[in-house]
C-alpha cells in the first residue's frame, strides 16, 4: 500500500468530462471496470457463502473473477454463480501432472475463460502469521475443487501438517531436497504438501499447460517482476502477465508490485509479440487502479478488500467493495482530466523521492 504513496496525480483541466468510459475487454468480454477480483483461497473462512457469493457479486457489477485452485466452494458452483460472465481459474501445477490435468478439463468444461499458472511458489515462504496462529482449515470446510472421497484424510493431513509448528519450514525442507530419489507428493492434496513445486520450468511446463488449455481457455502467468521473465513468458506464447508477489507473502524484501510494474510492461512493450500486463496487490483505492494503469497496467486485481467486504456482508458486502473502487475510479478518472481507459498514462503522474522531491516520469 505505501508504495502506492510515492506517486501522485498530475488533473488536467478544462476538458470536456461529461462523458467517462470505464470499460475495458478482458478475455474476448467486456467489463464495466478494469479491475477484476484476485483469487484468494478459502473464502468460506470469510463469511458462510463464500466464493458463491462473490462470484454473485461479480456478476451483478459485470466484474471479472478469479478464483483458487484451494477455494472452499467447487470450481463448478461458482462459475454456476457467473453465469455466462468470465472467470479465470488460478492454478498450481503439480508435480503429478494428472491431478492438474483433471482440474483443467474441469475448468473448461465449465466454461472458464483462462488459467493464471502461479509461478512465484516453487518453495513456501515463512508465513509467520499463519504459524502464530496455528492455522488449519476448520473441519466443516473442505478444499472443495479435489477429491471428494478424500476430504476427511484431506483435513486430517492439514491439521497433522500446522500441529508440527511450523508446517511452511518443514515443505520447505522437504522441497528443496534435489537429490535424484526425489518423488512427488503423495497422498490427499493440501496447499502445503501440493501447491509448491520446485521443478516447474519453463521450456517443459509453459508447454504442456497450452496444450492442455489451448484454445478454450488462455494460459497466463502469475507472479511476474522482472523485464527478464516478462520476454521469457513473451518468448514462450503465453496469453498474458499478472505482475504479483503474492500479496507480500512469499519473499521478503521483494519489490512491490507497483514497483516492478513499470519494468515489466515496458519489457513487454518491447517485443513482437505485445500480451497484456495485469497487476495485483497493495490496490486499496480508485486513484490505485488508475496510478498502475498509468505505470503500464492493462488492468488490475483487488484481493483483500474483497475478503473484508465477504467479512462484512458476504454477497452485499463484495457488491460494496466493487461499487466504491468502481465510483472512486471513474471520479478520478474525471478529476485527472481523462475519458478512456486506454488514454491513462505515465504523463499523469509523478514519483516523489525520499526526500520529497517530485520528478516526472
Amino acid at each position: 500500500m505505501s508504495a502506492y504513496q510515492k506517486y501522485r496525480i498530475r488533473p488536467r483541466v478544462l476538458r470536456d468530462i461529461s462523458s467517462i468510459d470505464t470499460s475495458v475487454s478482458i478475455f474476448g468480454q467486456k467489463t464495466s471496470i478494469p479491475l477484476g477480483v484476485a483469487p484468494t483461497a478459502m473464502q468460506c473462512l470469510a463469511h458462510e457463502d463464500g466464493e458463491l457469493a462473490t462470484a454473485r457479486a461479480c456478476k451483478k457489477l459485470d466484474v471479472v473473477m478469479g478464483l483458487s485452485s484451494f477455494s472452499t466452494t467447487s470450481l463448478e458452483d461458482v462459475k454456476g454463480g457467473l453465469g455466462s460472465h468470465a472467470g479465470a481459474l488460478q492454478l498450481y501445477l503439480f508435480e503429478e501432472r494428472e491431478k492438474s490435468r483433471k482440474l483443467i478439463q474441469r475448468a473448461k468444461k465449465a466454461g472458464y475463460k483462462a488459467v493464471f499458472l502461479t509461478v512465484d511458489t516453487p518453495v513456501l515462504g515463512r508465513r509467520n502469521l499463519e504459524i502464530r496462529n496455528q492455522f488449519k482449515l476448520p473441519k466443516h470446510l473442505k478444499a472443495a475443487n479435489f477429491n471428494r472421497d478424500e476430504d476427511d484424510d484431506t483435513n486430517e493431513k492439514e491439521d497433522a501438517d500446522t500441529n508440527k509448528g511450523d508446517p511452511a519450514e518443514a515443505n520447505q525442507s522437504k522441497k528443496m531436497d534435489s537429490s535424484s530419489n526425489r518423488t512427488p507428493p503423495k497422498g490427499p492434496i493440501t496447499f502445503h504438501t501440493h501447491a509448491p513445486n520446485p521443478t516447474l520450468c519453463w521450456d517443459r511446463d509453459i508447454a504442456w499447460l497450452k496444450e492442455q488449455c489451448h484454445p478454450e481457455m488462455q494460459v497466463w502467468v502469475k507472479g511476474i517482476a522482472t523485464s527478464e521473465d516478462a520476454l521469457l513468458a513473451c518468448h514462450h506464447g503465453v496469453d498474458g502477465i499478472v505482475v504479483s508477489n503474492h500479496g507480500g507473502r512469499q519473499l521478503n524484501g521483494a519489490l512491490a508490485t507497483i514497483d516492478a510494474l513499470p519494468e515489466v510492461a515496458e519489457a513487454v512493450r518491447s517485443h513482437s509479440k505485445k500480451i497484456p500486463v495485469h497487476v495485483d496487490g497493495g490496490i486499496r483505492h480508485g486513484t490505485d487502479v488508475f496510478k498502475a494503469l498509468a505505470l503500464g497496467a492493462d488492468f488490475v486485481w483487488v484481493g483483500r478488500p474483497v475478503l473484508w467486504g465477504l467479512a462484512y456482508k458476504g454477497q452485499e458486502g463484495v457488491e460494496l467493495c466493487l461499487k466504491l473502487l468502481g465510483d472512486e475510479f471513474r471520479l478520478c478518472m474525471g478529476l485527472a482530466g481523462v475519458t478512456r481507459v486506454e488514454d491513462i498514462g505515465k504523463e499523469y503522474l509523478v514519483k516523489i523521492d525520499r526526500s520529497g522531491f517530485v520528478s516526472r516520469l
